[in-house]
């Protein structure tokens, strides 16, 4: 089924080349306004702006419902969905006359030869069948039909100038006088009359034609023809044939991007910011992003795609805001070159800002021009370029991201990321050989990673392959090293350290150190606090300076009070702290930062663990404040690479090491980070014997015992915790030495013997009690409740788990209330109390949900699935098991033996994981 939109004219809608019925005016309205931005989202409230303005009816959203609900009926074809932004109508672009209209011109503008050129503007002409949106009449569509106005003036004068060259100006005379009959005030319209009558030999004709216009502008504008006008009625005068006279159409652009690649969204919000052009403003785009993110390349191939829509000409002026070389353009010296591009001769250019200034203005005015500043500084440089009146479109960009232009002037703000992995390998593809590129996918994969998808970083190293067709790209990569030295070069424009050099000189002092120092950072991201931390500043002078930071490209705030900076940025702020003499004492604050910070944060999710208490902290130290213990567990997620990170780092104080490991441990526990977990503990281990502190090595061995013996590597998990257990004995250390029996009878129940069990877990509750620690006594009392089941002894085991349930909730140890809720579960099991286990496995799934202990959670939702199968309630199962197989695969945990029960209760076929449903 075909579908065919028009609005040039009467809205009109084709099924198959038969109209249908759209409706009565307001909801061709609806229609026409979503063709106009077809494939993009509008918002309701700009449909309903767009569609009633000012005479809005009392139910305004109830009656756009209704009627984008009956042109779904309508147009079967076509979808028109509703999201977040808007609603979208999907169609090809083709299939409505007004974009096939632009399409043509476009393309006709770019055509090698007069003939093609001349074919496309007359398919273009015949798409029009009167005036576009006929009897649709609110502000915004006469608005936008005055623009199409325009725009179908530009293509018919174009199309004028086509024939004249061909020859054709006999043809013309009649369309040209209707021209002039609608237009008689336009120079360009009675220039081409004007020529076409006196090459058909009627030059008295073209001669009065000239005569009038100049009386009609002297009377009602009081201004002569322009100089062009005035040369081409003297050569008539002189008997001359003149050629086409036509003004001076500036085509300043720069050659389009070869190899351009991606950016997808930004050419969209582009094209959008263009497509909501208001009649009474210039429209202004600001594309900004960091040094070599691809600003130039993106506004020159975007002005190369939308130029057929400026008949007026095209206008570009590099401003030098970070030239390696050059100092940036000062808004005078820019419009010198602009006037210049303008055909204003040397001696008639003023010499004033101001002056210039308004000469410019004056000039764009009625013209429909774009204007690409490129480089710029500040907003400052790009004010006194700006046109003064509507038809004009101005592409500005910049490393830094000008609110006060977004904010003064309206710009639209376009925000350049770095490519996608997948637009990296495209580009590199083009630019090196889709077969070379696919010849090498891992190195590729690693020139990618290595150059942070910056396309700067990837064109230089594309560079350097294509002059050496026989170099292997995986000796590339390895010249790369992990220093910038790989994209150096004696071209400053493609040095990559030179091109960063221009953005951190811009900086003040106290901006440029934090950036240095950034780069000693070995997480992936920063907070104010960290940064505070580095520089040995207030956290408000530090998040002041990351806004300078950001603004001007070098970082970005990826997530609320989160900054970062890609690769490349960082080896090159890494390079700059390296001879910064405050290094050591950044990294000594840093480093305490994250001792301070665990620390606090372990004690909100631990409560009723037995603290330590470490050193004050380091002057110019600010460690993060949390409110909950749900902001202390967002927190050891968002830092964990840095957390980790911290281990690998040379010099850190054996102190550090273990304080920083003692408040990791449960955590890591928690969330099932066993790896992480057994590389902190060996490295606390080592640190505390280093230190000859016994009592730390105790407790980081007991630590490393236990995630060896959750790993099943049963010798060495058996020798840290006898170790760790000697040494608590030797130190008098109650507490832990109790800790570490209930590891060893937990070693020893994954073993089978149940007798080794009982007997660690009856000495742990001893020495619990000897401590006074009312949580040991409860973890160890659901210790043995457990074990007492284990033997069949459930009457002595559910007594025990009721004490240590009651000792958990006084002391508000949610963890030690599911440990125990799980453990009465699994007791009612046993003892057939199917209801009472079903009730105790969702009460654990709950509590450990609470707790935030993921590999526990999913362990209950798969003993819950379990029960409620056994029950009956299989809808209830499935539920569970689904649950269990998302969380298990998200942790990365065996879970082929639960999906099998849910496929073997929900039919054949694999079972896969659904995010959406951890949402409940």
């Amino acid at each position: 089924m075909t579908v065919d939109f028009r609005v040039l004219g009467d809205v009109v809608a084709t099924v198959d080349g038969t109209a249908v019925g759209v409706g009565h005016a307001r909801q061709r309205a609806v229609l026409a306004a979503l063709l106009v931005d077809v494939n993009q989202p509008v918002h309701a409230d700009t449909l309903i702006d767009r569609v009633w303005a000012d005479r809005l009816p009392r139910h305004g959203r109830t009656a756009l419902a209704g009627y984008l609900s009956r042109l779904r009926q309508v147009l079967s074809g076509v979808a028109i969905q509703r999201g977040p932004a808007g609603y979208t109508l999907l169609a090809d672009p083709d299939s409505v006359d007004l974009h096939r209209f632009r399409r043509l011109v476009a393309e006709a503008r770019a055509a090698a030869d007069d003939a093609t050129a001349a074919r496309l503007f007359a398919a273009a002409a015949r798409l029009w069948r009167g005036e576009a949106f006929a009897t649709l009449d609110t502000p915004w569509f006469n608005d936008v039909r005055r623009a199409l106005e325009v725009d179908r003036l530009a293509a018919e004068l174009d199309h004028h100038d086509v024939a004249l060259r061909r020859g054709e100006h006999t043809l013309l005379l009649g369309d040209l006088a209707r021209c002039s009959a609608r237009y008689p005030l336009d120079e360009r319209v009675a220039a081409q009359e004007m020529t076409a009558l006196h090459r058909s030999g009627r030059s008295a004709e073209a001669m009065r034609r000239y005569r009038r216009l100049r009386a009609r502008l002297a009377d009602e504008l009081g201004i002569d023809p322009s100089a062009g006008l005035r040369d081409l009625y003297q050569e008539m005068v002189a008997g001359e044939s003149p050629a086409p006279s036509t003004p001076l159409v500036p085509r300043q652009l720069p050659a389009a991007p070869q190899a351009f690649t991606g950016r997808t969204a930004d050419l969209a919000r582009l094209d959008a910011a263009l497509d909501r052009e208001q009649a009474t403003a210039v429209v202004i785009s600001s594309v900004t992003g960091t040094a070599g993110v691809g600003k130039t390349a993106l506004a020159v191939h975007w002005s190369h795609q939308v130029a057929g829509r400026f008949p007026d000409g095209q206008l570009y002026v590099n401003l030098r805001g970070y030239d390696p070389e050059s100092p940036p353009l000062s808004p005078a010296e820019a419009l010198l070159d602009l006037l210049g591009a303008l055909a204003v001769e040397p001696g008639r250019i003023p010499n004033g800002l101001q002056a210039r200034g308004a000469l410019y203005r004056s000039l764009l005015a009625g013209r429909r021009m774009l204007v690409v500043l490129d480089n710029a500084r500040e907003a400052g440089q790009v004010r006194p370029l700006l046109p003064g009146a509507s038809g004009c479109v101005v592409v500005v960009t910049s490393r830094h991201q000008m609110p006060g232009l977004i904010a003064l002037n309206n710009a639209q703000p376009v925000e350049l990321d770095l490519l996608t992995a997948e637009e990296a390998v495209s580009l590199l593809g083009r630019r090196i050989g889709e077969a070379r590129v696919a010849a090498e996918p891992e190195a590729v994969r690693r020139l990618v990673e290595r150059c942070a998808r910056l396309p700067l970083a990837l064109a230089i190293v594309a560079g350097r392959a294509v002059l050496s067709p026989a170099l292997p790209l995986a000796e590339l990569v390895a010249e790369l090293d992990t220093t910038l030295y790989g994209f150096a070069g004696d071209d400053a424009a493609i040095d990559i350290r030179a091109v960063f050099d221009c953005s951190v000189r811009a900086l003040d002092a106290g901006p440029a150190a934090l950036f240095r120092l950034l780069g000693l950072h070995w997480g992936r991201d920063v907070t104010a606090p960290v940064a505070a931390g580095l520089a040995g500043v207030p956290v408000a002078e530090a998040r002041a300076a990351l806004a300078v930071l950001t603004e001007a490209g070098l970082i970005q705030e990826h997530l609320p009070g989160r900054w970062l900076m890609h690769d490349l940025l960082r080896a090159y702020a890494r390079e700059l702290a390296t001879g910064d003499p405050g290094a050591d004492r950044a990294c000594a604050r840093l480093l305490d930062h994250y001792v301070q910070s665990a620390h606090r944060a372990d004690l909100l999710v631990y409560p009723s663990r037995e603290p330590i208490e470490p050193p004050p902290a380091v002057a110019g130290v600010v460690a993060e404040r949390f409110t909950d213990r749900n902001a202390a567990l967002a927190w050891f997620t968002a830092e964990h690479d840095a957390l980790i990170g911290a281990f690998t780092v040379a010099g850190l104080a054996d102190q550090a090491v273990w304080q920083l490991a003692w408040t990791l441990s449960n955590v890591l526990n928690l969330q099932g980070r066993w790896n992480d977990q057994e590389l902190v503990q060996r490295s606390a281990v080592a640190a505390a014997r280093r230190i000859g502190d016994p009592r730390r090595e105790a407790h980081a061995l007991r630590a490393l015992g236990r995630v060896r013996d959750v790993l099943a590597r049963d010798a060495e998990a058996s020798a840290d915790l006898t170790a760790a257990l000697a040494l608590f004995d030797t130190v008098g250390d109650l507490a832990g030495a109790a800790q570490t029996h209930v590891n060893l009878a937990r070693m020893y129940a994954r073993l089978g013997d149940l007798d080794s069990m009982l007997s660690h877990d009856e000495e742990s509750l001893r020495l619990y009690q000897e401590s006074g620690s009312r949580a040991g006594q409860a973890r160890a009392l659901n210790n043995i409740g457990w074990g007492l089941g284990q033997v069949g002894r459930y009457t002595e085991a559910l007594t025990a788990c009721r004490a240590s349930l009651r000792l958990s909730r006084e002391i508000g140890d949610v963890h030690g209330q599911a440990n125990t809720a799980l453990n009465m579960a699994h007791l009612n099991e046993q003892r057939g109390e199917r209801v009472s286990a079903t009730d105790g496995y969702a009460e654990a799934v709950r509590l450990f949900r609470e707790a935030h202990d993921r590999p526990q959670e999913a362990k209950c939702l798969a003993l819950l699935g379990d029960s409620c199968s056994a029950t009956g309630d299989l809808g209830r199962a499935r539920e569970a098991w689904q649950q269990a197989v998302i969380l298990l695969d998200e942790l990365g945990l065996p879970a082929g033996e639960v999906r099998a029960k849910l496929a073997r209760h929900q039919g054949a076929g694999p079972v896969h994981s659904v995010r959406a449903r951890r949402s409940r």
